[in-house]
């Protein structure tokens, strides 16, 4: 049996998660500067606990992105030193997805186990957007499929009139994310999942589909996905934001 460590840090938060062979160990914290900082330690605390030694695990996953480009480097070279001093392979996540399982799991109850079936249907359709700053978000579709995510709008960044409009071409059940509320985004009689209630969790639970899936590259090839050629505005494009908003008028 499988036992999984996986890391996150492509938004403000930290995940880690640890799970396999009876063991599912999560932690939840700040992330940000924070992460570079804290990733190995609370990691390396999550298998001693669990009385885990790191040649043990089977791989090593990582949230490769869309996100912060800091966080995201942060996750993928933690994972990778890891995973060449195990030996091990190392699985790269979509970082939407996550966002994606997290509203799975929620919709199944307070007290769902990530390691049970869930009572969503197979073809349940949903639509990550988070939060990109700038005015903009990471958006991306996917379809639940009884027993993994398949994405069907690929990790994308896109401005909120765009967005919507692709939403009208294409519904879905439900659309979760940081963006919709940041950004004011129209979902229609949809449903919404605002906010995410473990990413930790749901980092586990999307770490044991990769590795069900045969998804286990060599570390070698882990890379962060990004999306986002820049990283901040310009000092004209900011005083152009700030004159065409509301507040700004």
């Amino acid at each position: 049996m499988s036992v999984l460590l996986a890391l996150d840090s492509s938004t403000e938060h930290m995940a880690l998660a640890l799970v396999g062979q009876g063991h599912a160990a999560f932690v939840d914290a700040d992330g940000g500067a924070q992460a570079s900082q804290r990733m190995v330690p609370d990691a390396m605390a999550l298998l001693a606990e669990a009385g885990i030694a790191l040649p043990a695990l089977s791989a090593i996953a990582f949230g490769q992105g869309p996100g912060a480009f800091t966080g995201l480097r942060t996750a993928c070279s933690v994972a990778q030193g890891l995973a060449f001093g195990a030996g091990k392979p190392v699985l790269a996540l979509d970082s939407l997805m996550l966002v994606a399982e997290d509203a799975r799991l929620q919709l199944a109850g307070p007290d769902q186990d990530s390691a049970k079936p869930t009572t969503t249907p197979p073809g349940w359709d949903l639509w990550v957007a988070m939060d990109a700053r700038m005015g903009q978000a990471y958006a991306g579709r996917y379809r639940w499929e009884g027993q993994a995510w398949t994405v069907l709008d690929a990790p994308m960044l896109i401005d909120p009139a765009p967005l919507q409009a692709l939403w009208r071409e294409r519904p879905a059940a439900c659309f979760a994310g940081t963006a919709l509320l940041a950004l004011g985004l129209d979902t229609g009689a949809a449903r919404r999942i605002e906010h995410t209630r473990s990413r930790a969790r749901a980092l586990g639970s999307l770490a044991a589909q990769a590795w069900a899936q045969g998804l286990a590259q060599d570390p070698s090839q882990a890379l962060p996905l990004y999306v986002r050629d820049k990283v901040a505005q310009t000092t004209a494009e900011r005083e152009a934001a700030k004159a065409a908003s509301p507040a700004g008028a």
